[in-house]
């Protein structure tokens, strides 16, 4: 049985219990009362103007009311207790609807459920808040599957063109084409293990354990001081322990490419990045700033989504593979953390993760 027919199947019975509970206290709170044989009244002490009733000829009338009176509570029951059903289901069957919508692959569909705020409407504005979720998710996967197969796509082509270079011409000089071939494989690398490390983030059990930021801060400022020196940038260093809990090869991770976009993405000359940490009530906070070229409110807000580097940033030697600050994104929120990117009024961009502190 469906839904609706067991809701008017339960108002009807509900109904009739009602209606029988309802003649039974008639019969035994009144019916009762009234005696089996007729009475003897004196003419000259009260009057008579009718037959006196009796039990039994009550019964004989009451009887047949009383079944017609269940019947027709049984036939109202079943129609309004169908027409209730169906007004109350209304917005499950709009719910379902939608949800065989998206079945089919249509995740744009809204339900939008009017009226006033009940358990169908919470339920219904769930399933929106859902499908609004799966749909931007769908989309930033198609959006990154596709800048993948290009960035992976642009060095295969590179690598074949080389190849057929070298075929056509066998006496050339196979020196540039080799030191070309393995920039190139290089940077395929790179791209690859970007993008496995971005997968893995997304789907990893993080095992929590104590970690101080500012001790990971010196670690990656210390491992990238040649790259800094090689582009004439100064870093400066300073706060306080920063003590929290989650993974500390994927904290030292973010902490590294925070730090290594900084060097990279700042002045051709004299260029700084400053990495700082701070303590606050119920939070730790790793800031990395740099020099640089001027970004706009836009520019900042696209740099954390996967593939997305600055015009000026492709042609330069470290352009990396786009996949940084996406990274830098995905580990901050599997530590429950928030990541803030703003522009510096002089130039260069201000990197800030806040993350919850450990509290023993």
């Amino acid at each position: 049985m469906s839904v609706r027919l067991k809701l008017t199947l339960s108002y009807a019975g509900f109904l009739m219990v009602a209606g029988a509970l309802l003649l039974t206290a008639v019969w035994l709170f009144l019916l009762r009362y009234v005696p089996n044989r007729a009475m003897l009244i004196n003419p000259d002490d009260r009057p008579s103007d009718g037959v006196f009733p009796v039990r039994s000829a009550l019964l004989e009338v009451f009887a047949p009311r009383a079944a017609a009176v269940l019947a027709f509570l049984l036939l109202f029951g079943l129609v309004g207790g169908w027409i209730l059903a169906g007004r109350m289901l209304a917005p499950l069957t709009r719910i379902t609807e939608a949800t065989r919508t998206a079945t089919h692959g249509s995740l744009s569909h809204r339900i939008q459920l009017p009226g006033r705020t009940d358990e169908f409407r919470e339920l219904a504005d769930a399933f929106d808040t859902m499908l609004a979720r799966l749909e931007a998710h769908v989309t930033e996967q198609r959006r990154f599957a596709a800048n993948a197969s290009h960035e992976l796509r642009t060095p295969l082509a590179i690598s074949k063109t080389l190849l057929d270079l070298a075929r056509a011409d066998p006496d050339q000089d196979t020196g540039e084409i080799i030191d070309r071939l393995h920039a190139v494989n290089t940077r395929a690398i790179d791209a690859t293990e970007a993008l496995l490390l971005l997968s893995r983030a997304n789907q990893w059990s993080i095992t929590r354990e104590p970690v101080d930021l500012s001790l990971l801060a010196e670690e990656a400022t210390e491992t990238l001081l040649p790259l800094a020196e090689k582009h004439g940038v100064t870093i400066e260093t300073d706060g306080d322990i920063t003590p929290t809990r989650g993974s500390q090869a994927l904290l030292l991770q973010l902490t590294t490419n925070l730090v290594q976009n900084a060097i990279v993405h700042n002045l051709p000359d004299r260029g700084t990045v400053w990495v700082t940490t701070a303590v606050r009530p119920r939070s730790v906070v790793l800031t990395v700033e740099n020099t640089g070229a001027p970004l706009t409110p836009h520019q900042v807000s696209t740099l954390t989504e996967p593939f997305q580097r600055g015009t000026e940033r492709l042609h330069t030697d470290h352009a990396g593979v786009g996949l940084g600050l996406a990274i830098v994104k995905t580990i901050t929120g599997a530590h429950d953390g928030t990541l803030t990117l703003t522009p510096r009024p002089d130039g260069g961009l201000r990197v800030t993760v806040e993350l919850p502190a450990r509290t023993n």
